[in-house]
């Protein structure tokens, strides 16, 4: 009877390294029975450990971080001290970046060994795998060998050797071979040392080579050598340095990765890249860019590092903007992070997915496809995908965009062609649409009709429009009743909708800068105001509805039954269908957003027409639609005249809604368009002329702020604007000198400048009214404190105006300005309900105000005003979920809140019987 097997020998070993493979070496000598006595790394990088150490102090072995050895060429006595505390007797160096002093190399009893990824004496140096490729060896692999005083020079260990395939780069080469069969040979020649069956065998010196790291500097592309040497040279420097060149005019720097010598089929036809020096010009197909030798012979590199590190398709070089590739949303960015670990999971071989990285190159097979497919599905919800589906992505970069086309529900290319007009402003480069967007696309007007928009800081024209006419309005309604009626928008869960809309305000939050200085271009916005309130509140406002769609409900009702059987009545809350959305020029993008986030999250589609004046950040959002993934004509914009535009859509037979901030005649005038033409449903926000009561047993200090900002706030162009302000006669004086003290430290001026506080008038028209308001003020005998007149200075700046004595019979005191007017009139004192008849005494509601501190003044005059919002003790404070609308001829109907969805939502009874 045989006696028991010999267990296999074990010692106590030191790892010093560093990175997977480390940690991979590390954990398989655990499993070898070694006990490892320490492990040697480097210290945490941004505050990351080393994946070694990390697994190391997981196991509770003791973990050393030193940042260097040795000083001035001399071994430092602390390092050494902790080190020989151990009592190694082996060190292993799986891979080491830094220079370990032979005090610690020769201190165990069996010495130390190294790993080295090539086949010495061939590529000595810290670059071997890169070398290996550039000079073109058929042949590569590693060697595990003894360390001494040189440089890669110690006796050698064992060697493994793997072809080299044409295409390999040094990912591939690390991934497919060096890597996992380096992690076996370290552990073979750990278990040779303990069966003291170790060979030591010197290296020869016939074939030994040293080359240098490469570094970019050195990375530059020699082009006066065959196609097969720059393949090479590209393949050798891929991923990191990076093999570069300079081309195009005016020159630039480009770093090409992914290179193929496979061209075969390959027709060199296309767009010319200039390449100084080389033997011809580049040519950028639909396959890659096609490269050439002095031999005349061809290569092929697929992907392009652009001088800003952009990566791009090599086949994308000359379509700039206009690239498919898909800007990811936050949450889309979480997502990409867990399939990328999904990723590493199934590639182990793989120290780092990039986005170049390869799956099928990275060593997955069939069997890795359908856990990759069973793993997405998993991590998203359910979504399904195909086997196909990898095959066709096979890289991650490309995965992921094909995962998150499907997230949107939309995996088709379908490039949008963008033709901006860019202006570099406010330390930026703006990005700006300029034409109509019909169907998910940026098009010319019917005739190619354009109009000039205008800045209103100097008056210069900032671009041409496209100025939209009735046959557009058509193509967009037309579209959007289909995209309602047949297309995905209608077919997708509440909650996906929820979720399009949530990335939308991801991407409105993305650009909030650019949009805030289109803002303050366009529309004369002071930045600071537009990144806080005109943006600011519109990203809100699309989270808050966001949140809304998959919570809009109907209820069950209970009815008589129909005996001897039942009955069960429901109500369904269903979308109008095609909404028309005309919104005013003072805050553009937000009174979009309140009106068109409610309108969407409904599940309508809608056709938005901007105000003639400010177009451009609604062009700017329909772009922001489309990278969101908001299926192609659920929104349309069409930048044009009132008259023709809001009109045609007021008119149109298939428009079910339509939804309207803007002055009280034209809202009369789409009301009656409305009812004439197919009854459609409609909402109104219309003028205003909000009274503010200030008692005399206010807080005085924030009376006056809070007065100063109901009139001035957005320059004074704010709908709920304090267009009266009724003062009690014992505060009345003071509280006018504290506002014109306040009114003179006001700084006029250019609106991107962070110090302003008010900028210019909207367009020059408004400017002109404003004058002519100030001067019918005037004439009928208020007085003009202050203010009153243009600034002279190029732009639309008009002073800011305090006029007092302002009586009830005033032209001045019933209509608004729109502008930054403060009218006061006094208030015998303790008079309150005269105060409130005066205050209810126009035939507006839309907002009114109240400042006192006695509570039930309070509440007794905020349940007498006859406005749609009343502030107590503040003022334009509006939020996304408090309803915003008037009363009497301010409009009906409400912006913001629950209640807003109710103005696009049609409610159904259905009656069964059983």
């Amino acid at each position: 009877m045989a006696g028991p097997s010999n267990p296999p020998a074990t010692m106590k070993i030191a790892v010093i390294g560093q990175s997977l493979f480390g940690q991979e070496v590390y954990g398989h000598l655990r499993k070898e029975g070694h006990e490892v006595v320490g492990v040697f790394t480097v210290p945490d990088k941004d505050g990351k450990a080393d994946p070694l150490g990390l697994e190391a102090e997981k196991d509770g072995v003791p973990v050393f971080k030193f940042s260097r050895w040795r000083a001035k060429g001399q071994a430092l006595p602390e390092v050494v001290a902790k080190y020989q505390a151990l009592g190694a007797e082996l060190n292993v160096l799986p891979f080491c970046s830094q220079f370990i002093p032979m005090e610690i190399i020769n201190a165990p009893r069996h010495g130390s060994i190294i790993y080295h990824p090539s086949l010495l004496p061939r590529h000595r140096g810290a670059s071997a795998i890169n070398w290996t490729l550039i000079h073109g060896d058929k042949k590569g692999g590693f060697s595990i060998f003894w360390a001494d005083d040189g440089l890669d020079t110690g006796d050698l260990l064992l060697q493994k050797e793997c072809e080299v395939l044409p295409d390999d780069t040094v990912s591939t080469l690390y991934n497919r071979f060096l890597f996992p069969e380096g992690i076996k040979g370290m552990v073979q020649a750990v278990r040779l040392i303990a069966e003291g069956k170790a060979p030591r065998l010197p290296q020869p010196e016939e074939g030994a080579t040293y080359e240098g790291i490469q570094k970019k500097e050195t990375a530059k592309i020699d082009w006066d050598q065959p196609a097969e040497a720059i393949h090479n040279w590209i393949r050798g420097n891929d991923k990191v340095p990076g093999a570069w060149t300079e081309a195009c005019e005016p020159l630039q720097k480009l770093t090409f990765f992914n290179s193929t010598l496979n061209t075969s089929g390959l027709v060199p036809e296309g767009d010319a890249l200039p390449i100084p020096g080389a033997h011809r010009p580049g040519v950028v197909t639909k396959a890659g860019l096609i490269l050439f030798g002095n031999d005349d012979k061809m290569l092929l590199v697929k992907n392009i590092q652009l001088e800003d590190g952009k990566m791009i398709l090599a086949s994308n070089f000359f379509k700039g903007a206009a690239s498919s590739a898909l800007e990811l949303t936050e949450a889309e960015l979480v997502t990409a992070e867990a399939v990328r670990s999904a990723w590493q999971r199934i590639l182990p071989n793989v120290l780092e997915v990039e986005d170049s990285t390869d799956f099928f190159k990275s060593g997955a097979a069939s069997v890795d496809v359908v856990r990759l497919v069973e793993e997405v599905k998993e991590l998203c919800d359910g979504l399904e995908l195909e086997n196909e589906d990898v095959y066709m992505a096979t890289t991650f970069g490309d995965f992921i965009q094909l995962l998150v086309r499907k997230l949107r529900g939309d995996d088709e290319e379908g490039e949008c062609s963008i033709d901006y007009v860019e202006m570099a402003v406010n330390k930026r480069t703006l990005h700006m649409p300029h034409q109509l967007f019909i169907g998910g696309a940026f098009v010319d007007a019917e005739g190619a009709k354009t109009f000039e928009t205008i800045n209103p800081t100097d008056g210069s024209v900032i671009c041409q429009v496209s100025l939209a006419q009735v046959t557009d309005v058509d193509k967009a309604v037309a579209t959007a009743k289909d995209a309602f009626e047949n297309g995905r928008w209608g077919k997708i869960s509440a909650r996906d909708r929820g979720r399009l809309l949530y990335r939308l305000a991801d991407l409105m939050e993305q650009h909030q800068e650019e949009l805030a200085t289109i803002e303050a271009l366009d529309a004369g916005a002071v930045y600071t105001l537009a990144l806080k309130t005109h943006v600011g509140m519109s990203i809100q406002t699309f989270r808050y509805f966001a949140g809304w769609c998959d919570k809009i409900q109907g209820s069950t009702i209970p009815i008589n039954q129909a005996r001897p059987n039942r009955n069960l009545t429901l109500t369904r809350k269903e979308p109008v269908g095609v909404c028309g959305i005309i919104i005013p020029w003072n805050y553009p993008l937000m009174m979009l957003s309140w009106k068109t986030a409610a309108c969407l999250a409904a599940g309508n589609t809608v056709v938005i027409k901007p105000a003639q004046v400010t177009p451009l950040t609604a062009l700017k959002f329909a772009e922001l639609t489309l990278k969101a993934g908001i299926p192609k004509g659920v929104v349309n914009v069409l930048p044009g005249s009132g008259s023709l535009i809001g009109q045609r859509l007021s008119d149109h037979p298939d428009v079910r809604k339509i939804g309207f901030t803007g002055s009280t005649e034209v809202g009369k005038h789409i009301m009656k368009s409305c009812a004439i033409s197919n009854v459609k449903k409609v909402s109104l926000e219309l003028g205003g002329k909000s009274p503010l009561i200030i008692f005399a047993d206010c807080d005085l200090n924030k009376a006056v702020q809070m007065g100063m900002s109901s009139v001035f706030f957005n320059k004074g162009e704010n709908c709920i604007a304090a267009g009266r302000l009724f003062v009690e006669d014992s505060i009345h004086d003071e509280f006018v000198r504290r506002v014109v003290q306040e009114v003179r430290k006001m700084k006029v001026g250019n609106p991107l400048d962070r110090d302003t506080d008010h900028g210019p008038q909207n367009h020059h028209a408004h400017l002109m009214k404003l004058m002519e308001y100030c001067q019918c003020g005037v004439k009928e005998g208020a007085t003009l404190v202050c203010g009153g007149n243009q600034i002279p200075r190029p732009g639309f700046f008009f002073e800011p105006t305090v006029f007092t004595d302002v009586e009830d019979h005033m032209f001045i005191a019933k209509e608004e300005s729109f502008g930054p007017v403060m009218i006061i009139s006094r208030f015998a004192d303790g008079d309150v309900d005269a105060v409130l008849s005066r205050a209810n005494a126009t035939e507006f509601g839309l907002a009114s105000g109240v400042f006192t501190r006695d509570i039930n003044k309070a509440l007794y005059v905020s349940d007498k005003l006859q406005a749609g919002t009343v502030f107590v003790n503040t003022y334009n404070k509006t939020d996304v979920a408090a309803p915003f609308g008037g009363f009497k001829q301010s409009g009906f109907g409400k912006d913001l809140g629950e209640a807003a969805l109710n103005e696009y939502l049609r409610v159904k009874t259905v009656t069964f019987e059983y």
